[in-house]
């Protein structure tokens, strides 16, 4: 009794588990068959490949499965659309977001999927040069969100000093810009950029070099000439009493020299080294009277009469000498004039004084002279090519001067 109901459970227990066998075997075989059925894919994303089964129909559905969202500037090597098929080859590459501003201009947005900078730039077809300034190296990575400035190198001339030359820049500050090139700024140089200024290509840069000098200058100083009326000397004739001698005095200007040129001078001071001593001049006012001439005995009465009238003429102090000389102007600031005359008269300091240059063995210096055109004057100076029947006439401007120009003219001797 025992054994059949053993022999019972057994059978029953055999049942059970060939039936769980079974299931098991079906599970297997439909697993089987379902990995069977999917398609081996291989999928690139963003530079990281792996290789995938799926069952999905549309290279869409398998983005999705791999929780990958496709944007409108993203790169992919199939349409989405596109049926999905075994052994094929996936790319997706998303795109980032850059930044860009090219020299001064406003940055502008931009999407790509280029993996360096360099890459980035020739997408855009933005030609870069090495002289070109670039805030990344062509080599760097792109990255979602980053800025990039580039700035476009232009020639501009810079004249330093008068040295002119072409150089290429980006538009830089002035600072910037003469720093590069190694020049320096003394303190009184010039710069016609400030120096926060930006640097552009159609307007040169030009610098002047400034230097302050300090220049000593020695001067001689013409000594004047004073007169004094000697009636024990004939009247015209001159003697030195007292030698005259040249003072001395020293400059000081302060010198402004603008690319090695002379610019602007400053007298600063003056100190008179040494003091010039006058010239004391006697000038001779002796008259000498002339003893009247006899008539000759075989002169007619009216012959002598005329003689007498003649000589009684000569004698009187008040009668004038009338000649004819030929005069010209001439002013205190010509060429070798020193503004003072022969007897002393300071020609600047009195303009409108009437003084005439004379032959002292024709007039006599100090005489009063009357001058057709000129009106009356002092016989004050002499000339060394006031010889004879010539006369100087002392205006006070070089257009008077010209005005008079050169003529004959009545000259009368008044004492």
């Amino acid at each position: 009794m025992k054994i059949g109901n053993m022999l019972k459970s057994f059978i029953s227990n055999m049942k059970i588990w060939a039936a769980l066998f079974a299931v098991l075997c079906i599970a297997f075989l439909v697993t089987v068959s379902f990995e069977a059925t999917k398609a081996s894919v291989q999928v690139t994303h963003n530079g990281n490949t792996e290789l995938i089964r799926t069952h999905a129909d549309t290279v869409s559905d398998l983005l999705s499965e791999l929780d990958i969202t496709v944007h409108q500037h993203d790169e992919l090597s199939h349409k989405l659309s596109d049926p999905v098929e075994f052994g094929m080859d996936v790319e997706y590459i998303a795109s980032k977001s850059i930044n860009l501003a090219v020299d001064q201009n406003a940055k502008e947005e931009y999407y790509t999927t280029a993996s360096t900078i360099g890459e980035f730039l020739e997408e855009q077809d933005l030609d870069v040069k090495e002289r070109d300034k670039i805030s990344h190296a062509f080599d760097a990575p792109v990255q979602n969100g980053m800025d990039i400035q580039v700035d476009k190198a232009f020639q501009v001339t810079l004249n330093d000093g008068g040295d002119e030359k072409k150089v290429w820049t980006t538009g830089v500050t002035a600072e910037t810009f003469i720093s590069n090139q190694g020049i320096t700024l003394n303190e009184l140089d010039e710069m016609n950029y400030s120096t926060d200024e930006r640097i552009t290509e159609d307007s040169p840069l030009t610098i002047t070099r400034v230097e302050k000098v300090t220049d000593i200058v020695e001067e001689e100083v013409d000594y004047s000439v004073k007169t004094k009326k000697d009636d024990s000397l004939p009247k015209g004739e001159k003697k030195v009493l007292e030698s005259g001698e040249k003072g001395l005095i020293t400059k000081k200007y302060e010198v402004i020299i603008k690319n090695g040129k002379e610019a602007s001078r400053e007298l600063v001071e003056e100190t008179v080294e040494k003091e010039s001593q006058t010239q004391v001049v006697a000038l001779g006012t002796k008259v000498e009277k002339k003893a009247p001439v006899a008539a000759p005995a075989s002169k007619s009465s009216s012959n002598s009469a005329s003689e007498a009238s003649t000589n009684v003429s000569r004698g009187n102090t008040s009668a004038s000498k009338t000649l004819y000389m030929h005069a010209t102007a001439y002013t205190a600031n010509c060429a070798g004039c020193s503004g003072i005359t022969a007897t002393g008269i300071n020609l600047k300091a009195n303009p409108n004084k009437k003084v005439v240059a004379v032959d002292p063995s024709v007039i006599p210096l100090g005489s009063r002279v009357w001058v057709e055109g000129y009106g009356y004057a002092v016989a004050g100076d002499t000339g060394g090519a006031i010889n004879g029947s010539r006369i100087d006439l002392f205006v006070p401007s070089k257009s008077e001067a010209l005005r008079f120009g050169s003529r004959n003219v009545k000259v009368k001797i008044l004492d």
